[in-house]
């Protein structure tokens, strides 16, 4: 009977570590947290995350529903740098702004303010010396799209300011808000809960040990024990023998090597590539605050991403031309200033390198394909500071030229490729690599 109740001692130590262990292990298997899922971004070929909703507006007043969606792209494109429709920015709020001045007026203030304003106008002088002689861009738009931006403001005057995405102002302080907050709050009482069940876990285990080591003692002091419990009771474990097993070190002389195998394979597939890669810049601009939170379109400092085959880093007068009047004070701006000063440009790091071997147009998946920039570049619009996002290697692309279809709708050029295409691959989507996309002079020539 005394040799049952040695024998259970350890039958239930290691079913509390049993339970121990599978909640570490339950834990371990919870859902990525937000913050992981949010740097996954987008994958290639996808889009939608790459912008906020484009918001069509209602026909307001009687206008043209589809002059005010062109005009909010053109406005976003074009404006939103200087300009809110409510608030004031860097340039005057625009809202009621076709009641203070004419369209007639307005079109050439565009096109050329600083002709308006050598012309001697009243108002255009006001303006100019109103916000410290800061010229507003000459923009090369067509008396057709400058009608639309004005078409689109009127139609969104007096409606709430939009806040980092213009499409959830009423999820903000609505259920959406509400639930992200509960749903945040259940996490931490999780954790909370998992906590304290390691702790009582844990106490559970040394007051098991504690008692155990008790009834042996009492054990000891009695007379009547048999040679059998007598054993168990004095068993002790002989750590010696465990370390010098043959088995065991066979086992971790494996284990061993497999490591080093991996980890040099790792390595020499991982020469060349710098995904992940993020340094720091000489001044902190941050992405989420520009790109994210004021919605500047990537263009606007990019000057030559729809047009070229790089896209530029950004002069120091295109920053500019907001910080001459925006936190003029702050440490880092003065870097852009001290710069203008010695006429030196400011010396970015690059981040996205591509071997001189492989040659890439950003016109070409811009300009003719509609890609988005977070297609290659992630969630650039959630950056602080950028990283290269996607690995940038040969199998990635040629991955998206097999998935990405082309549009040849109303393109003549690919009329007979399509009809082509269609006889040998019916039902298959005509992508890039069915245009020879994947072919090795394509980038290598």
């Amino acid at each position: 009977m005394n040799s049952i109740h040695l024998r259970s001692i350890p039958h239930l130590l290691l079913a509390f570590f049993l339970t121990f262990a599978g909640a570490q292990q339950a834990s371990a298997q919870a859902p990525a947290s937000a913050a992981d899922v949010k740097k996954e971004g987008v994958v290639p070929g996808a889009t939608a995350a790459a912008t906020p909703a484009t918001i069509t507006a209602p026909a307001a007043g009687g206008g043209d529903a589809a002059a005010i969606a062109a005009g909010d792209a053109l406005f976003k494109g074009n404006c939103t740098q200087c300009h809110a429709i409510n608030e004031q920015i860097v340039g005057p709020a625009l809202s009621g702004i076709t009641k203070r001045r004419t369209i007639a007026w307005l079109i050439p203030w565009i096109k050329n303010s600083t002709k308006v304003v050598a012309s001697g106008d009243d108002y255009a002088v006001a303006i100019y010396n109103k916000y410290n002689k800061q010229q507003m861009p000459s923009f090369a738009l067509s008396d057709k799209e400058i009608t639309s931006i004005f078409a689109y403001v009127t139609a969104e005057e007096g409606k709430v300011a939009a806040g980092p995405t213009v499409a959830n102002v009423a999820a903000v302080d609505g259920k959406d808000s509400a639930g992200a907050g509960t749903e945040a709050g259940g996490g931490k009482y999780v954790d909370v809960l998992l906590i304290v069940l390691v702790v009582v876990l844990i106490v559970l285990v040394v007051t098991l040990v504690i008692i155990g080591n008790l009834m042996k003692d009492v054990l000891r002091g009695r007379k009547d024990l048999d040679g059998r419990d007598v054993e168990i009771l004095e068993q002790r474990f002989d750590w010696s023998k465990f370390y010098r097993s043959p088995m065991l070190r066979g086992i971790v002389g494996t284990v061993f090597a497999l490591v080093l195998l991996y980890e040099g394979v790792q390595s020499v597939m991982a020469v060349g590539l710098t995904q992940g890669y993020q340094p720091t810049q000489p001044i902190a601009f941050s992405h989420k605050l520009h790109a994210g939170t004021h919605q500047i379109n990537c263009a606007y400092c990019h000057t030559s991403v729809y047009k070229s085959k790089s896209a530029n880093i950004p002069s120091a007068n295109i920053c500019m031309n907001c910080h001459g009047q925006i936190k003029t004070e702050s440490p880092e701006i003065k870097k852009i200033y001290r710069a203008i000063e010695r006429k030196q440009p400011i010396q970015w790091v690059r981040i996205h390198n591509l071997p001189d071997l492989a040659y890439f147009n950003h016109s070409q998946h811009t300009q003719v394909a509609g890609l988005q920039c977070q297609t290659c570049h992630g969630p650039i619009q959630n950056m602080e500071v950028v990283y290269q996002y996607s690995a940038l290697t040969m199998g990635w692309c040629i991955n998206c030229h097999r998935e990405m279809p082309i549009n040849a709708k109303d393109n003549k050029y690919y009329d007979n490729l399509v009809k082509l295409h269609d006889t040998k691959n019916a039902g298959a989507p005509f992508t890039v690599s069915s245009n020879g996309g994947t072919e090795c002079s394509k980038c290598h020539y």
